[in-house]
């Protein structure tokens, strides 16, 4: 089962439930490409970007973006930054009104700019005084100076932009809605198994929190390099994948691990896709669940993705839940436990050129081969015995001359009244 990094400790029991003890199998490549990773993260590096100052057009979403510990950095730079710099222009003022010049007891005091300012250190203290609104009460501004006055009004307005921003940034950090998706948990393989006679592609999702995800969805899309029929080869096309769900609004209630799955029939980008070719298709597919927080009201989504090794042919997952003492129960150490089950390896659409290749050939479940599952000389269901009448030679003694026949078209033999 996938844990996803950051909440979770690697020694966490979750980590470390039981899955399939059948190894993935090899792909022919060394390490395959993928455009998302097990944890959701967008494996895509951009490189070469020359105008590197649109990130700066939208500070607030670069800072938000950025990783934890160069947030902090640039946290404490900037109340730091303010500080030195509201200090320096506090000790200019100081200089320049001749408060730091030593004064004759005997002569008249002269009022200064700010009270209790004779170095920079003081002038220091005061800059973080007014900038935090601490107030000691040993230093203040005075009415000597206007200029004064002025550059404590811009250092208050000035660190409240600053108490803003920061403080923003570190809030969405904290709440952004990729948290919850942390304990959205999916199979760390998916299946292909036969469902209602087809084959059709499966993989579990779960929640781990009590608290609701209000008007869950989910989205499956194929990603797979594609060739046009003039020749253009397409790196990445998009495919939506059409999941299957009774439910009118999309939607699914996530109170328990659920079952997500996706019929492989006429239209889907899976119809060729056959147990020999899997190994080497160059595809993956993309699942996207997005949902409201019930808490927060935050909208969130959760991302994975399978590739061709971690798709299992002639599989199913197991059952994880069990009713005791009238209450349903989830046994998440079989949430990633698969079984094996009888599968043609054939492709759906191979399956069905195979049953309509002849007429009259009865329709065979997914899970058996095109010569599987019939018995000579018995009829197929729905197709009863039925009588046809032989025309006698000179009588109408014909009473004698029915025989019990198995014809594709017959006549019916009706008994004539009064017989």
């Amino acid at each position: 089962m996938l844990a996803r990094k950051g909440l979770l400790p690697d020694g966490f029991l979750l980590t470390r439930l039981a899955e399939d003890q059948t190894p993935n199998r090899r792909s022919f490549h060394s390490q395959r490409a993928r455009f998302i990773t097990k944890n959701g993260s967008c494996n895509v590096a951009h490189k070469n970007i020359r105008e590197q100052g649109r990130f700066l057009q939208d500070v607030f979403t670069t800072m938000v973006d950025l990783k934890w510990h160069y947030s902090l950095l640039i946290f404490t730079s900037a109340f730091l930054c303010s500080w030195m710099l509201f200090a320096m222009i506090w000790w200019l003022l100081a200089f320049a009104h001749g408060d730091l010049q030593p004064r004759d007891p005997d002569s008249d005091p002269m009022v200064p700019c700010v009270t209790a300012i004779h170095s920079f250190t003081s002038a220091f203290l005061f800059s973080i005084e007014v900038q935090v609104t601490i107030g000691f009460g040993g230093r203040m501004v005075t009415e000597e100076c206007p200029l004064a006055i002025t550059v404590l009004i811009v250092q208050n307005i000035l660190g409240l932009i600053i108490n803003a921003v920061m403080l923003g940034c570190v809030f969405m950090k904290t709440a952004q809605a990729n948290r919850r998706a942390e304990t959205l948990i999916f199979s760390r393989n998916a299946v292909i198994a036969p469902r209602n006679g087809r084959p059709t592609f499966m993989f579990r999702v779960g929640d781990l929190r009590k608290s609701m995800i209000i008007s869950a969805t989910v989205q499956l899309q194929v990603i797979r390099r594609t060739v046009t029929a003039e020749g253009e080869v397409v790196p990445v096309c998009q495919l939506d994948i059409q999941v299957e769900n009774p439910l009118r609004s999309n939607g699914i209630f996530l109170v328990s691990p659920l079952i997500i799955s996706h019929t492989m029939e006429r239209g889907s980008p899976l119809y060729e896709l056959s147990a020999h070719s899997l190994p080497t298709e160059d595809l993956e597919i993309i699942v996207i669940l997005e949902g409201v927080v019930e808490t927060t009201g935050i909208t969130m989504q959760a991302r994975t993705s399978y590739t061709p090794e971690e798709i299992l042919w002639g599989r199913r997952f197991v059952s994880v839940m069990t009713e005791e003492d009238g209450r349903y129960c989830v046994n998440y150490s079989k949430f990633g436990n698969t079984v094996p089950v009888r599968m043609s390896s054939l492709s759906a659409k191979e399956l069905d050129l195979s049953r309509g290749g002849g007429a009259g050939r009865r329709a065979q479940p997914a899970g058996l081969g095109p010569g599987e599952g019939r018995q000579g000389g018995v009829p197929p269901r729905g197709q009863g015995l039925r009588l046809r009448l032989r025309p006698p030679a000179m009588d109408f003694g014909g009473l004698s001359n029915l025989q019990v026949t198995q014809p594709p078209v017959g006549m019916n033999f009706k008994q004539p009244r009064g017989v």
